[in-house]
């Protein structure tokens, strides 16, 4: 069997190894495809392995020998689904893989934003506090996490584990999610409308998928139904966030900080608003590329592998 991994190097930028797919079959490796190259290096690949290579109906069309794709991340936009279920061509994702590092990220962001680490730490390497007149300074405002309110927008794993770290800083936890399950061990949780969410949140953090109805959830609209003093936090999907709204709102004051991992193009564009915009840190996608998560990763990419090979796929988006 022919495997080819159209986009290896996020994953695996050197770090870790491929060695494991060999016994599958005759494995190729590239480090990134671009779309024009698509076909003529899957040409012949019975398994096609893809991070965020593009797989519609045009290209699989052109791969007869193709019968099974393997996305190298949860979310599988990048594959036409039905053609691929037309064609009988498996289709598998990597769920939950990244969860942990996904929440440690969040908190990370919001932890820079109540007391701006780095910015202290470069004025400290500057000489302000070695040019200070009392033993402390602080140039941003500081603020403590315990009693405040955590906003949650979607309560899968990653959801629940926000939950679970707010907890242990004091926090009170609001969440909404399309399914509302049974979470009466949380002494400090409660289940209500977005609406309510965003004006009782000190802070909210989306975490839900990104589909139709949630494209632009946080707009011009919803921004003016939080707290002036809220920070709003993606480590989710872009597309969940207009850029120009929020841009807009945390320069006028109207929100009080930003953090996001995820924007609605990827790179983005050097002028994106969110560069310029007051408060607002921005990561470059990094929540689910702990060492650790990717390890995770290839390892669900072997099983969802052997396993379809052993003729009881799993991990099956197109059933």
């Amino acid at each position: 069997m022919k495997i080819t991994i159209l986009d290896g190097y996020p994953l695996n930028p050197g770090d870790l190894s491929w060695e494991y797919l060999e016994k599958y079959g005759d494995l190729t490796v590239y480090e990134r495809t671009a779309v024009a190259d698509i076909a003529q290096r899957a040409a012949g690949a019975t398994a096609v392995l893809t991070n965020k290579v593009p797989l519609d109906a045009s290209v699989l069309a052109q791969l007869p020998d193709l019968t099974y794709i393997g996305v190298l991340a949860t979310g599988y936009n990048i594959i036409d689904i039905a053609y691929a279920r037309e064609r009988g061509i498996v289709v598998t994702n990597v769920p939950g893989y990244s969860s942990q590092s996904v929440a440690q990220l969040t908190f990370a962001l919001l932890l820079e934003l109540c007391h701006h680490v780095q910015r202290h730490s470069d004025r400290v390497k500057e000489g302000k506090w070695s040019q200070s007149l009392d033993f402390s300074f602080w140039d941003y405002p500081l603020m403590e996490l315990s009693g405040k309110t955590l906003g949650i927008i979607g309560f899968g794993d990653i959801g629940k584990q926000v939950a679970d770290i707010a907890t242990a800083f004091g926090m009170q936890v609001v969440a909404h999610s399309r399914t509302e399950t049974d979470q009466s061990h949380r002494a400090n949780f409660q289940w209500v409308g977005l609406d309510e969410l965003l004006g009782r949140s000190d802070v909210v953090s989306l975490h839900c998928p990104l589909t139709p109805k949630t494209q632009g959830l946080i707009n011009i609209d919803t921004l003016a139904k939080m707290k002036t003093s809220a920070f709003l936090l993606n480590t989710s999907r872009g597309p969940l966030v207009e850029e120009e709204s929020l841009a807009a709102a945390l320069n006028a004051g109207k929100l009080a900080g930003a953090g996001l991992d995820v924007l609605s193009a990827e790179p983005p564009c050097a002028d994106n608003p969110l560069f310029t915009a007051k408060n607002c840190l921005v990561t470059p996608h990094i929540a689910w590329a702990t060492k650790e998560a990717r390890a995770r990763l290839m390892g669900t990419v072997e099983e969802n592998l052997k396993a379809y090979m052993g003729g009881r796929a799993i991990n099956v988006v197109n059933p």
